[in-house]
């Protein structure tokens, strides 16, 4: 089992977003869409699943440094603990703003921005490449001396703090304001209004925007997202759109240290001769959020339990990778994957061929169970279970998805 905090505290992130919701049954405000929240989770998901790849890159860089560059051994005490947790969020601070201020490294973080709801599920909305981009900013840590085991389980505790803040559902909160960061501050950085941009970067302490000059309290409710809103669902495109945009404005550039600066400059700069600096705009009065869904309860329904049929799988397989062969890893890592962009084609497409997709997602289901089974690495009740449910839920599907023969198309109800 991965030891990892944010990994073990995934029955509670659930457990969390599930009272947020019945508060929200309970107060008529709403902050969920369905579609949204899938995205937002399936986009944690991928995160997890490629850290189960990369950890070995992230870990290793910070402990080469550690172990042949550090200055000095520090003990982990409950004081080395507590300066670790002020400087690892200082460290937090300057790899956030690099995120937002250099376009190559917004890439990487974009797309914890691109969720236009603002609520629990929009804290798991993380890229899986933003660790390319904010390991050197946590390297001094290393050089100061402070273990490798240390910098995990203290980064781990910063990222855990960080989830409670995404809601709209808890106000000012008085003293605590001027110095912890909190969901009022933290509304205000994923505003896309023009004022908001690019402030309150801190991930427990808003000090440092006090001090380094970036901090602005919250006036009006903010418009979240982007200022170029990525009006998709499908997670895969979510990590690659920017870097997509950022590449095609390059191979265009006249000269080099254009090219330098669209990669290394802020998030829309360009040259006069391509349209000169995309300076963020107001947000339109009757601005409406992108909103492709499902239509029809039964295929909703449907929808809904095959994702928490889904992210139990994925769960099984965070928890349980290390114990994996390299070739089940690969073999699920796939089928998450393909997962996640299934059910994202679900909510956007016309096209009936895409159902085509979770039909073939639900035979792996049952073929892999068999596998892991085979391969002893699932019980024989789960090896029973889990196709016999792939098979009710194939059943299902084709119940909700046809109607005389013929495929419904997804925007139809059923």
């Amino acid at each position: 089992m991965d030891l990892n905090p944010v990994i073990l505290a995934i029955p509670v992130y659930f457990a969390l977003m599930g009272a947020e919701l019945i508060y929200e049954a309970l107060s008529g405000k709403r902050t969920y869409r369905l579609s949204d929240a899938v995205t937002n989770i399936n986009l944690g998901a991928l995160d997890q699943l490629t850290s189960t790849f990369t950890y070995v890159i992230k870990v290793g860089i910070y402990t080469l440094v550690y172990e042949q560059l550090r200055l000095m051994t520090i003990p982990a005490t409950w004081i080395s603990f507590a300066v670790l947790f002020v400087l690892w969020d200082l460290c937090y601070y300057w790899s956030h703003r690099m995120a937002h201020e250099v376009s190559l490294f917004w890439g990487g973080h974009v797309v914890h921005h691109q969720s236009e709801d603002f609520n629990l599920s929009t804290a798991l909305r993380q890229s899986s490449t933003s660790f390319i981009w904010s390991i050197p900013f946590y390297l001094p840590l290393a050089l100061f001396g402070f273990s490798p085991v240390q910098y995990l389980f203290v980064g781990g505790i910063n990222l855990l703090y960080q989830f409670w803040i995404h809601t709209e559902h808890i106000g000012r909160l008085g003293a605590l304001e001027w110095v912890m960061n909190t969901p009022s501050h933290h509304r205000v950085h994923h505003g896309r209004d023009p004022k908001y941009i690019d402030r309150n970067y801190a991930g427990v302490f808003i000090v440092w925007d006090r001090l380094f000059g970036t901090f602005k309290e919250e006036e009006e409710r903010p418009h979240y997202g982007i200022t170029r809103p990525l009006a998709s669902w499908n997670p895969v495109y979510a990590n690659v759109a920017h870097y997509m945009d950022l590449f095609r404005d390059v191979r265009k550039a006249r000269a080099a240290g254009d090219a330098v600066r669209m990669l290394f400059g802020p998030p829309g700069w360009r040259p006069e001769y391509m349209g000169g600096y995309d300076a963020p705009q107001p947000v339109p009065e009757h601005y409406e959020k992108y909103n492709a869904h499902l239509a029809g309860a039964r295929m909703q329904r449907y929808v809904v339990v095959q994702f928490l049929f889904a992210m139990g799988i994925v769960a099984f397989y965070l928890f349980q990778f290390g114990t994996f062969p390299v070739s089940v890893k690969i073999a699920m890592a796939a089928w998450i994957m393909v997962t996640t962009v299934t059910f994202g084609v679900f909510f956007e497409s016309r096209r009936p061929g895409v159902w085509l997709l979770e039909v073939v997602r639900q035979v792996t289901i049952g073929v892999g169970a068999w596998w892991l089974g085979a391969e002893g690495l699932l019980t024989a009740p789960y090896g029973m279970v889990v196709p016999l449910a792939a098979g009710a839920s194939l059943i299902w599907f084709l119940r909700v998805s046809t109607r005389r023969g013929r495929w419904l198309l997804p925007g139809t109800s059923g």
